[in-house]
């Protein structure tokens, strides 16, 4: 199994444009769900403490294989996603590692 982990810091932003983004975002990651072959589980999460050494939200997933997150990162269903996060971040932070 192939543990992927994605955490990422938001460019400033008023509050409401910024739970509104956190929504979409949310939303649209967890559709993923059941579209993907070789996607085991996805959660989508927003960190409450907002401190300093905080990221803002984090994507978890666990895939059957290396090559299911191949297929995750190039299927059309995940592209669509990239953008929309792109809009809203600052800062990305990525660990993938065999379970």
């Amino acid at each position: 199994m192939i543990k992927h982990i994605v955490f990422w810091k938001m460019k400033e932003m008023p509050a409401p444009e910024r739970e509104q983004a956190l929504l979409d975002l949310k939303k649209g990651f967890e559709a993923l769900q059941g579209v993907i072959p070789g996607l085991l589980r996805i959660e989508f999460g927003v960190d409450f403490l907002r401190s300093a050494q905080s990221s803002d939200f984090a994507l978890y997933c666990e895939f059957e294989s290396r090559a299911a997150l191949d297929v995750y990162q190039a299927h059309p269903a995940h592209q669509a996603m990239v953008p929309k996060v792109r809009e809203v971040n600052v800062e990305r932070r990525v660990v993938d590692y065999d379970a």
